[in-house]
């Protein structure tokens, strides 16, 4: 018996997934929680394990083909003892059907929308159905500038490439059978196309970061407010512990202790650690303190989050700051590394700039920009003298914090960082 694996919902949301990398072939054997293949979401690169024991007997997808949630990924020949398992399992899931000419009885199984696959002694026939109008067809962006140019729909073309997706050949040939602008002028607006543009498939993470900025302007009604502050001193007792910490790996930055003091400001003001929900009505105060660190990848922006920061020692931050930046960089971030954020801190300041209007990364109520730090002349016990200048930039949602409330939350940081040994006794 075969079993058909569909690709899961391993996150909220979740509608589709890149292939990365296959780990199995067909007709290899493969054990239950063994890796199958390793998928780029919407938020994470992680690998699927084998729900069964059994042999591969069919792969669905190419290394970076897009595979909707609920479509087929491996078929698997079970051995008798899972294949009866399975049953058991899935008898509910399935319909018996009995084909012409055939004794035996099988399982009728759908595997996404686009084909539907029957058991029998024969083996595994596949059976093509008439897409739904209402699926999007997959398609190379050639194709579809090639469809757009010459009026073609191009959900109405049956696609040749894997998964069903439509080629420019497939344009080519459907654009012949209905008549359409002749080869050569496709061609021709097609090779000016690629000189005058480079055209490269959104990534599931760039998919992900403008959703939910559109989510977040729509949503929230953001107020910023900037300001500035001296910290020679944090400089100076940041300088002292670096030196310390370094015996032991441990890279202590600013950051460290910016996410102690915004964590210890919450408490104080709780309204910059609460999130609104307008159907029920209700203000929700969340009373942990996990900081999302914005982080600038490869692939695009991440933000893995600092869980209890409030209860972390600068050591420990930073240490946490240290291991959620590899694994970003390396692209290893899980789905628990970047959830239950409660506010969120996004350091521009290294790669250029002073102010910014940071986006909230909704639904929570505010976030804080660090621009880049400076020597600037001060007046200083009414004396001119240079000082570290540090930029801050915070965004909020003004429905749920006032500006009063904002600039009351932006003063505690300011001082935690204005007299940095109040934040090492905690």
């Amino acid at each position: 018996m075969r079993y058909i694996f569909k690709f899961p919902d391993i996150g909220e949301g979740l509608e589709e997934g890149v292939i990365i990398q296959w780990h199995v072939d067909k007709g290899q054997k493969v054990k239950m929680g063994e890796s199958l293949v390793t998928m780029e979401t919407d938020k994470v690169v992680t690998e699927i394990p084998s729900p069964r024991e059994g042999v591969i007997a069919a792969r669905y997808g190419k290394e970076g083909e897009v595979i909707r949630v609920g479509a087929a990924l491996v078929e698997i020949e079970l051995d008798s003892s899972e294949a009866d398992i399975s049953i058991n399992q899935e008898e509910t899931k399935t319909q018996q059907v009995e084909e012409e000419g055939a004794g035996v009885v099988g399982t009728l199984e759908v595997a996404g929308n686009d084909f539907v696959l029957t058991a029998s002694k024969e083996g595994i026939h596949e059976d093509n159905q008439t897409k739904s109008n209402s699926v999007k067809a997959l398609a190379t962006p050639v194709a579809r500038a090639m469809a757009k140019e010459m009026g073609i729909d191009i959900n109405l073309v049956r696609g040749s490439g894997p998964a069903q997706r439509v080629m420019k050949d497939d344009i080519l040939n459907y654009s012949k059978q209905d008549s359409k602008p002749t080869v050569s002028k496709s061609i021709a607006s097609e090779n000016l196309l690629e000189e005058r543009v480079e055209v490269e498939p959104l990534s599931q993470i760039r998919k992900t970061i403008a959703k939910n900025m559109i989510q977040s302007k729509h949503n929230a009604a953001h107020m910023t407010v900037f300001e500035e502050i001296e910290i020679s001193e944090l400089d100076r007792i940041r300088k002292k512990y670096k030196d310390y910490f370094k015996e032991e790996n441990i890279k202590i930055t600013y950051l460290a202790f910016i996410v102690k003091a915004v964590a210890l400001a919450l408490k104080k003001h709780k309204s910059l650690n609460a999130e609104m929900d307008m159907e029920k009505g209700v203000m929700i105060y969340k009373k942990y303190y996990n900081i999302g660190i914005a982080a600038d990848t490869e692939k695009g922006l991440v933000v893995p989050v600092i869980k209890n920061a409030d209860r972390l020692s600068i050591k420990e931050i930073a240490l946490e700051i240290q291991i959620l930046a590899d694994k970003a960089r390396d692209g290893k971030l899980s789905i628990d590394d970047m959830k239950d954020g409660t506010f969120t801190i996004t350091s521009y300041g290294s790669i250029g700039g002073l102010f910014a209007v940071p986006v909230i990364n909704y639904p929570q109520a505010g976030i804080l920009g660090i621009g880049r730090i400076s020597k600037q002349p001060i007046v200083k016990d009414d004396k001119l003298d240079i000082g570290l200048i540090l930029p801050l930039s915070l965004s909020v949602d003004h429905r749920i914090a006032d500006g009063g409330e904002t600039s009351r939350f932006l003063n505690t940081v300011m001082s935690y960082l204005n007299e940095p040994v109040g934040l090492l006794i905690y």
